[in-house]
């Protein structure tokens, strides 16, 4: 039986002109069930962002097999949406405007496009702050709004490269509990990009570990931590366990 996402043997090289080849991926597989959480580790430069584009439906690899819904990826597509770092926002529209643009270019009313904004940012907690623009928002609050604003276009997949890096501590360890909260509500199937293993440990069904450039997967880890979750559980001598776990998949990799 095909998994909801699958990718098998993935492939992709970078051809700059006037530089050497730079191969990203090779031999790349993965498998994810629908409404799961999964995250992916790995060194830096081995992939990982690169095959959520590649999920996404904006580059296309040289070989391999990648679909969705047991269909190849042809493209960009409703059915995935990214949160990404920077988040991406636009410096002249308000906070509802930023959350509606999904909607506005799938041709969606302005009324059902008001409501179905209003709902998510108030999911997200930003409720009072509709008329407000990016730069009067704090940094968690502005990744609140890039993460209602790919909600609420109602995807099937949620893909998430390193949404929280550019936050500090503090508030990276609310989001996370926030995401938690509505992924709990909403359960998208989510890949998250992250190079923190606590954070990968905290939120997800499963960790997959990706070896050095060119990536491919060394190793898919089960967490097996009772939901729902609190800060808390990151002291346990099971979190820590998975996490030393994780290390010592991962830093061969990183050190290598």
């Amino acid at each position: 039986m095909t998994a909801y996402i699958h990718g098998q043997n993935v492939n992709l090289t970078f051809r700059p002109p006037n530089r050497a080849p730079v191969r990203a991926l090779q031999g790349f597989d993965i498998a994810v069930e629908e409404g799961e959480f999964l995250s992916i580790v790995g060194p830096s430069g081995c992939g990982k962002s690169t095959f959520l584009s590649i999920l996404l439906g904006l580059i296309k690899p040289d070989s391999g097999d990648i679909g969705l819904h047991g269909k190849p990826i042809a493209g960009p597509g409703t059915d995935r949406a990214m949160v990404f770092q920077e988040f991406g926002l636009l410096p002249w529209r308000s906070v509802a405007q930023n959350v509606e643009l999904g909607l506005q270019l799938k041709g969606v009313p302005a009324a059902p496009r008001r409501q179905t904004a209003q709902r998510f940012i108030e999911m997200v907690g930003l409720r009072g702050f509709e008329s407000h623009y990016p730069h009067e928002l704090s940094g968690g609050m502005k990744q609140r709004v890039g993460l209602a604003r790919a909600l609420a276009t109602d995807p099937d997949v949620l893909l998430m490269d390193e949404p929280f890096a550019a936050l500090d501590a503090q508030t990276r360890d609310l989001m996370q509990a926030e995401l938690l909260r509505i992924w709990q509500d909403a359960r998208k199937t989510v890949l998250f990009v992250t190079h923190q293993i606590d954070e990968a440990i905290y939120l997800s069904d499963r960790v997959l570990v990706m070896t050095k450039r060119p990536g491919r997967a060394k190793k898919i880890f089960t967490i097996d931590l009772p939901r729902p979750r609190d800060y808390e559980m990151r002291v346990t001598p099971e979190f820590n366990d998975l996490k030393l776990e994780i290390w010592n998949a991962l830093k061969d990799e990183i050190m290598g």
